[in-house]
């Protein structure tokens, strides 16, 4: 294979409506603008959220509390999922995603502590809940925050 014999796959690119050509096109005269009016002319139309005067939906709402957008969110699992891995293996997020407990993990792992478990397991994980910690060690297992 030659680098001119790359293409895209069928289907996917599409050739662009050419607005203003003609009435043969189409999408002539106005170019799907329609007649007049602030969202036919150059630069017009109205910022996200206006309301055409209206108090808008995010001024109306009350504010309360504080939203870190900074926060990086952890997934949670449950200490009855662990039960999934044999007796005496180490868990961490790669073992997690390949046995489809976790379908995607972007900043770590807390584990929490619903259920039991049966199993002897040394979970490495980015945190741990009291309860769930409590039970991997009943269990005799090791929690491991990495």
């Amino acid at each position: 294979m030659n680098l001119h014999d790359l293409s895209p796959a069928a289907g996917s690119t599409q050739v662009g409506k050419r607005k203003g050509r003609g009435p043969g096109t189409g999408n002539g005269k106005t170019a799907g603008k329609g007649h007049k009016g602030q969202k036919a002319r150059s630069g017009g139309g109205v910022r996200v959220g206006f309301e055409g005067g209206q108090m808008p939906l995010a001024r109306r709402l009350p504010k309360r509390g504080f939203n870190n957008i900074f926060a990086k969110p952890l997934e949670a699992i449950n200490v009855a999922s662990l039960n999934k891995f044999e007796d005496g293996a180490t868990v961490n997020v790669c073992d997690l995603l390949e046995m489809g407990i976790l379908s995607k993990c972007e900043y770590g792992v807390k584990v929490l502590g619903n259920g039991t478990l049966t199993k002897k397991l040394t979970v490495r994980a980015t945190a741990f809940s009291a309860s769930a910690k409590e039970k991997i060690e009943a269990a005799g297992g090791k929690a491991e925050v990495i």
